[in-house]
């Protein structure tokens, strides 16, 4: 029989809550329920008015994995849509999680959540700008950290600050916010970053996404600060055997990876590290929601 409880008021019908979704560590669904109740007061702020896309792998990692913009059959009424038109759909709507109750629907179906770096009340008009930090084998989230304390200063000089986190798969993130700009002058910006990055350390980093280019190196990936792209959201899960997390990071966490070559696995987060972390440094993205920390794109 399915489970049915009840989130702010809303009656929802958890199923197979002994399933094994994560078999490294036997991480079952109720697990991954747990997870997300718990870190429903500092996700939700990072998925309020975006669209949500989804990655979904209802049979854990090593099942079928697809990503979804749709809203997924079935989902309720009381669950908030938003137009977000594309070509070959003018009229498609995406999900926007509000609350822990929308939230523990969407965690229920299993899902990665990817947002965009605007809202869903400014379409295309950018909060926050992302560099995307992935590693060629055989460099690791190590090289990964010196880049981005490379990038964090070129940032500054130009009056923006940068908060890191974990991708929760191989790299780091970098995310700016900036005063609402056209994500197209954002993204413009990014590559010029990645473009100069580049030329400063050219045995460390490449921006273009060939294959060919990247062993060995950090692909500073520009490009989803694009409309169309979105980026995994802080705090969720990611689809791999481990239950990994893309969890927020010290700058003196990176500083101390970039400068000791710490072992990769000591930047790896995850499920049950993050209520601790929670519990000690509060949220470290909280400032991407301080209006006085945002600033201008050159």
């Amino acid at each position: 029989m399915t489970p049915i409880t009840e989130v702010e008021g809303r009656r929802l019908a958890l199923s197979n809550l002994d399933k094994v979704l994560h078999p490294a560590t036997g991480t079952t669904k109720g697990e991954l329920l747990h997870h997300y109740a718990t870190v429903g007061p500092v996700i939700l702020p990072h998925l309020r008015d975006r669209p949500v896309s989804f990655l979904r792998y209802p049979d854990g990692p090593d099942g079928q994995l697809f990503f979804t913009k749709n809203p997924p059959p079935g989902t309720p009424s009381w669950v908030r849509t938003t137009p977000v038109p594309r070509s070959e759909d003018p009229r498609a709507r995406q999900v926007v999680i509000e609350d822990l109750a929308s939230l523990m629907w969407a965690a229920n179906l299993v899902v990665e959540f990817h947002t965009p770096q605007w809202r869903a009340s400014s379409p295309a008009v950018a909060d926050r700008l992302v560099l995307d930090l992935d590693p060629g084998p055989p460099a690791t989230v190590v090289e990964c950290c010196r880049v981005a304390v490379r990038l964090r200063e070129r940032l500054a000089r130009d009056g923006l600050d940068a908060y890191a986190k974990t991708s929760g798969a191989k790299g780091l993130h970098l995310l700016v916010p900036v005063v609402p700009t056209p994500s197209a002058r954002v993204s413009a910006y990014a590559r010029q970053l990645a473009v100069e990055a580049e030329a400063e350390l050219p045995g460390l980093v490449v921006h273009r996404m060939a294959r060919a280019l990247r062993p060995g190196k950090v692909f500073v990936d520009h490009s989803q600060n694009a409309a169309a792209k979105t980026t995994a959201t802080p705090y969720t899960l990611r689809a791999r055997t481990l239950p990994t997390v893309s969890a927020p990071v010290t700058w003196e966490e990176v500083e101390a990876c970039a400068r000791t070559g710490t072992d990769p696995a000591a930047l790896a987060f995850l499920m049950d590290d993050i209520a601790p972390r929670l519990e000690r440094y509060g949220d470290l993205l909280a400032p991407l929601f301080a209006p006085e920390r945002a600033g201008e794109v050159p």
